[in-house]
């Protein structure tokens, strides 16, 4: 008696992974704040600023609130990170909030999340890449007719250094970020030692856009202003998401860059709006908040460009976090069945390439019908972000209950409180942006979970006929007939007779004859041929009063699989294998034509010989 032995892997001490060769192309904890926060760390350029000229409506009275609306929000990422964190620790397969509402809230609440985020990260692409360029046409104004060829340049440089690997992506964005974050903190130290203003050249001869009339402070305007500035949050969630692009040990690696980017996060918003409060910043048109602090505390100078060129920058490369974030996103969802399965494909350097060049398709569509504006597609941004927020924490809330660990309690008020804030910023984001094309995310939302789910139907009624998850019968022997195409005689037809004789225990050639003379001469010399050669294999005529080549081999095919039931039929198509790429063109593709007609109209299996020529 023989023993099928089959040799063990080296042992791995408990509690550990084994070692991975792809782990050289996942992400540490900095090169993960690279790639994956670039969303965050460049909304600190237009976060301060929505609220300020919200809170500009009522005039400067209302400027004097820009400090307690920062630190709400400031309070709100702090609980953002601390859930996020919890998230990461419960859920490392990655997922973020889809993963928690599956886990804890049922499927439809999942694919709101999921719906949410795949929306959030591709306006995201569309808005960070418009956004950078216009900072760039702001500095140009002649590249400005040519915006949309520009965001689609960025588009591209963006998708083929992502179709490298997440740690590509990581490596050649590390340096901008970098620069702008250290920019960033210079401009608030320095500013910091400001008791009034360096230079106002960069806001002279603008527009205010400050009220004329002061008007009281409600309650509706706060919040107004606390929604539009929580536009800042987006991308905390995106390490979240993207656990399994971390190097082991993947969760501790991914908490500390959540609590990097939380902290660095919560320091520039804060700084910068102590600067807005010590400078009595006003916006005014054409000029952004952010350049106005540059200007105030640095100086019309070289410092200046620094900080407008590292903000151009960032916020083009911002996009790059969507692409960190929704393959991961669409990984799980086609690995449950909700998106079509080759978005679970992992290509070399841990590449998801089909959710990547996905992104990049749709990112570029959107770009297209915007016409690279930017304020055609802000409107739609962060709606969706929210959205996940909300069922994220409310998930984490149930998570607490049902786990009862030391300190649920804290925990659960944690979240529920961030859903509380993150909620009324969902409702207030959608109310106040609803008119002005808020109403497609809206549509769009339900729209995404009937096609997850219509999907996942499919694949139900795909697995039920596969008998997917029941042991199947016992293989048996079935007796098989091959059919062979031939046209002439050559020695690709030797080869195509030889391999179906190996195949099957009954071997016919079919070939296609029409009413023309001249093929009808043609059919007769390769009878004579075949007579002469004696292969040992009847030659059928296939008549055809029209100029078709696959229809009449499908039905002789039909006509046999019926005369021969319980037979099983294999057509096998010869092909020539070219020596040179190019000469793949000199093909007729007659195997296609035939392989495409008999897939179509019969059940026999197809099989497509490749005979490389020398």
């Amino acid at each position: 008696m023989s023993v099928l032995t089959t040799r063990q892997p080296d042992a791995v001490p408990a509690g550990e992974e084994p070692p991975d060769a792809g782990e050289r192309h996942r992400l540490t904890a900095v090169t993960g704040l690279a790639a994956l926060s670039l969303d965050a760390m460049a909304s600190v350029a237009y976060g301060p600023e929505a609220i300020v000229l919200v809170l500009a409506t009522a005039g400067a009275h209302g400027l004097g609130f820009t400090m307690p609306v920062t630190l709400a929000i400031a309070a709100l990422l702090a609980v953002l990170v601390a859930s996020y964190r919890q998230v990461i620790a419960a859920f490392p397969d990655g997922g973020g909030s889809y993963a928690v509402a599956k886990t804890h809230l049922g499927a439809r609440t999942s694919l709101v999340a999921a719906a949410s985020l795949v929306l959030d990260y591709v306006l995201n692409v569309a808005v960070a890449v418009t956004a950078g360029v216009a900072a760039l046409t702001s500095a140009f104004p002649a590249l400005y007719g040519d915006r949309l060829w520009l965001c689609l340049a960025v588009l591209v440089l963006i998708t083929g250094v992502n179709l490298r690997g997440i740690v590509e992506s990581a490596k050649a964005f590390i340096v901008p970020t970098a620069v702008f974050v250290g920019s960033i903190f210079v401009l608030i130290a320095v500013g910091l030692f400001r008791s009034h203003p360096v230079s106002t050249v960069t806001a002279a001869g603008h527009a205010s856009a400050l009220a004329g009339n002061a008007s009281a402070v409600g309650a509706l305007l706060l919040l107004k202003a606390f929604a539009s500035g929580c536009a800042a949050l987006t991308g905390v969630e995106a390490i979240a998401n993207a656990v399994p692009s971390f190097r082991v040990p993947r969760v501790r690696r991914a908490q500390r860059a959540e609590i990097a980017l939380g902290a660095v996060l919560g320091l520039m918003l804060i700084g910068l709006s102590v600067l807005i409060g010590r400078f009595h910043l006003q916006p005014v048109e054409g000029v952004t908040v952010l350049a106005q602090l540059a200007d105030a505390a640095l100086g019309h100078n070289w410092a200046f460009y620094v900080i407008q060129f590292a903000t151009m920058i960032l916020l083009a490369l911002s996009a790059n976090t969507s692409f960190g974030g929704l393959p991961v996103l669409l990984k799980l969802l086609a690995r449950d069945n909700y998106l079509p399965h080759v978005f679970a494909l992992k290509a070399d350097r841990q590449v998801h390439r089909h959710g990547v060049l996905a992104l990049a398709l749709v990112s570029a569509a959107l770009l297209v019908f915007s016409g690279g504006d930017t304020n055609t597609l802000v409107p739609l941004f962060a709606i969706g972000v929210f959205v996940g927020f909300t069922i994220a924490q409310v998930g984490m809330v149930r998570h607490w209950r049902l786990e009862y660990s030391r300190g649920w309690r804290g925990k659960a008020l944690l979240n529920g409180f961030g859903a509380v804030l993150t909620g009324v910023a969902a409702v207030v984001v959608t109310a106040s942006k609803f008119t002005e094309g808020a109403w497609l995310v809206v549509i769009a939302l339900p729209l995404l979970v009937a096609a997850f789910e219509t999907v996942h139907r499919a694949y139900g009624r795909i697995g039920e006929r596969l008998g997917l998850g029941r042991i199947p019968k016992t293989p048996r022997r079935d007796r098989s007939l091959v059919i062979v195409p031939v046209s002439s005689l050559s020695r690709l037809t030797s080869e195509a007779l030889t391999a179906a004789a190996s195949l099957g225990d009954e071997v016919r050639a079919v070939t296609v004859c029409y009413p023309d003379s001249e093929d009808r001469a043609q059919l007769h010399a390769l009878e004579r041929s075949w007579s002469e050669w004696g292969p040992g294999v009847p030659l059928v005529r296939l008549p055809c009063e029209r100029r078709s080549l696959g229809r009449p081999i499908a039905a002789y095919v039909r006509e046999a699989a019926a005369a021969e039931p319980g037979t099983r039929i294999t057509v096998l198509i010869p092909e020539t294998e070219p020596e040179r790429l190019w000469q793949r063109l000199l093909q007729n593709q007659r195997g296609a034509v035939v392989a495409h007609a008999v897939r179509r109209g019969t059940d026999a299996v197809i099989c497509r010989l490749r005979f490389r020529l020398p």
